[in-house]
């Protein structure tokens, strides 16, 4: 997993409450359980004009010019502004696969579905809970200001504004040690590895009977 200490990019407001994880990758491109190449199929309903399918070339399919993720302004965007709930719905993990892919690292938000919140952390991806008044003034700044960028520092906790400002956000201990450290379930596992090859000596020398079975 990527690690995660400070980051810098342009920020892209996605206007729109209860965002579910069909809206973020919709069912039919779940067909692969690699992490990779989601991200052009991220908000696909909404991204494209037409009906996508899971081979489709989509550099041929016609955008529809109106939604955001298509707007020049907002492109390369790496922080995503996003309103209440976003993620909610099914539990599936290629939504951070598909918004990973793409290239956002940061999502702000007022509030995120709890598996969906959970999953971004195990992706290498970094939700924020901020108050709904800051969201709302971030939003305006967002629209106002073309090239709005945002610097998000894990380590101080902290988001600043163009204008220099900072907002102080909350993260559990836990999750930025692993953010920091890029380690994901598997991960977390190897950094006990020397305990538990340990443990399997032990085991083979106690019941050698259990690794000699006939074949």
């Amino acid at each position: 997993m990527k690690k995660f200490s400070v980051h810098t990019g342009v920020a892209l407001p996605l206007d729109r409450a209860n965002v579910d994880t069909d809206f973020i990758i919709p069912k039919q491109f779940l067909k692969s359980i690699k992490r990779s190449g989601f991200g052009v199929n991220l908000f696909d309903e909404h991204r494209y004009l037409d009906k996508g399918e899971p081979d489709a070339d989509n550099s041929q399919r016609p955008v529809n010019p109106e939604f955001v993720l298509n707007q020049a302004r907002y492109k390369g965007a790496t922080v995503l502004l996003a309103r209440d709930n976003f993620g909610c719905g099914s539990s599936r993990e290629h939504a951070p696969w598909a918004l990973d892919d793409y290239g956002f690292r940061v999502l702000i938000a007022p509030s995120f579905a709890d598996i969906f919140f959970n999953n971004c952390f195990k992706n290498g991806i970094l939700p924020i809970v901020l108050d709904k008044k800051i969201v709302d003034d971030l939003f305006k700044e967002v629209n106002a200001a073309e090239g709005y960028t945002l610097t998000v520092d894990l380590p101080a906790q902290s988001i600043t504004r163009p204008d220099g400002s900072t907002i102080s956000f909350e993260v559990d201990a836990f999750r930025k040690h692993c953010l920091l450290n890029g380690l994901d379930d598997i991960g977390l596992t190897l950094e006990d590895a020397e305990a538990i090859n340990g443990f399997e000596s032990q085991w083979r020398e106690k019941s050698p009977w259990y690794f000699n079975k006939p074949a």
